[in-house]
């Protein structure tokens, strides 16, 4: 027996994989052989054959950022022209045309944008809110959150805590990239070391909040450092469980590839294999996060289609709106129709969730049910 044979075999025992274990996951090329594991892992996670998605928008509510990632292509520096923040009424009409069209997640995320103050933050939430209290806020990454605890003088608990009172919901995982620090100096100094990102995230599960983790392959980072990105997320997940926080920690963990056009840091794309490979190991290492994502985004359709038989039981969100991934070339777009249509040809049936990955409705084909959101989509 192989080395991969053994160490899949080990994970289907329900044993944990190592770093050991999963750097030589990381090394080998048995693709196919990986994703039949995870694929098995998933059905015993999610037995029934459902592909859960969100409609959901984002919302980049400002562009402006002193952060200065190498690899980001949308931000701009602060007093740069071409600069904005959202006015309040843009952003309302934008839930307003989420909402319309069964909507129930809004992933708000820009810059770290020095000239907002705090009450910027908690006064927009609160406004949401009051006209809009059935939308779940998914909202503001760690590094935004860290620049919030910046401008207002405050810990990072009391901003948390501020922040959740006015209506923030949920925190995604953006920012994460590759959680280990040489990696980070080289690309995004300025976000922060993996801990700093790691803080925010253990804040929220700490108040009573969920997550969600991403990572980022393709900065040059070592296979040993894609395996530390994931035991760090998976240590982290223990320590929620283990103090009985009011929160279910990181409810998803969605990986994807680095977009590199545009571009300050200019490296050859990874291949589909490689996503589907992380894909796969992110299955059969996080065995305490329960979801993992597929990102169509950046991989398109037919590779975002694939993982769902590589450990994937959720397409994600229908991304009515993005500019940062796409910025940097990723220009894939899929309507709510092709969603259906993609989950379908993956052999799976398609449902609607929300943000805490609630089934809101099953589209059995050919239903009422489908007929009648397509009519209203």
């Amino acid at each position: 027996m192989s080395a991969v044979d053994r160490i899949l075999d080990k994970a289907l025992r329900g044993e944990r994989l190592n770093l050991e274990d999963s750097v030589t996951l990381f090394e080998s090329n048995e693709v196919e052989k990986m994703g039949h594991a995870a694929d098995i892992m998933m059905k015993r996670v999610h037995p029934d054959p459902i592909t859960t998605f969100v409609i959901g928008r984002n919302v980049n509510y400002t562009n402006v950022c002193d952060t200065y990632c190498t690899f980001c292509a949308f931000y701009r520096v602060p007093g740069h022209k071409e600069g904005y923040t959202l006015p309040d009424d843009v952003i309302f009409q934008k839930i307003k045309e989420t909402e319309d069209v069964g909507g129930t997640e809004i992933l708000m995320q820009g810059g770290t944008n020095p000239y907002l103050p705090f009450d910027y933050y908690t006064n927009l939430l609160k406004g949401i809110k009051q006209r809009f209290p059935n939308i779940t806020m998914h909202s503001f990454s760690p590094a935004e959150i860290r620049k919030m605890v910046e401008v207002s003088g405050l810990s990072l608990e009391q901003v948390m805590r501020e922040l959740k009172a006015a209506g923030l919901d949920s925190l995604p995982g953006g920012g994460a990239e590759i959680l280990d620090d040489r990696i980070r100096s080289k690309i995004s100094r300025h976000k922060g070391t993996w801990r700093d990102w790691m803080d925010v995230m253990q804040m929220a599960h700490k108040i009573g909040m969920n997550t969600t983790a991403t990572m980022v392959i393709g900065f040059g980072e070592s296979m040993e450092e894609r395996a530390l990105h994931m035991l760090r997320i998976r240590d982290a997940q223990d320590e929620c469980i283990a103090n009985g926080y009011d929160s279910k920690g990181f409810l998803a963990f969605i990986p994807f590839t680095f977009q590199p056009d545009n571009t300050g840091l200019k490296r050859e794309r990874e291949t589909p294999e490689a996503y589907l490979k992380t894909v796969a190991i992110g299955r059969l290492v996080l065995d305490n996060v329960p979801n993992l994502q597929s990102s169509w985004v950046t991989m398109g359709p037919e590779v975002g289609k694939l993982s769902l038989s590589y450990g994937c039981n959720d397409f994600g969100s229908t991304m009515m709106e993005e500019n940062v991934v796409s910025s940097a070339g990723a220009v894939h777009k899929v309507n709510i129709t092709s969603i259906l249509q993609l989950i379908r040809e993956a052999g799976k049936i398609p449902a609607q969730r929300n943000t805490r990955y609630e089934t809101l409705r099953v589209f059995e084909e050919g239903s009422q049910v489908e007929r009648d959101f397509v009519m209203q989509n």
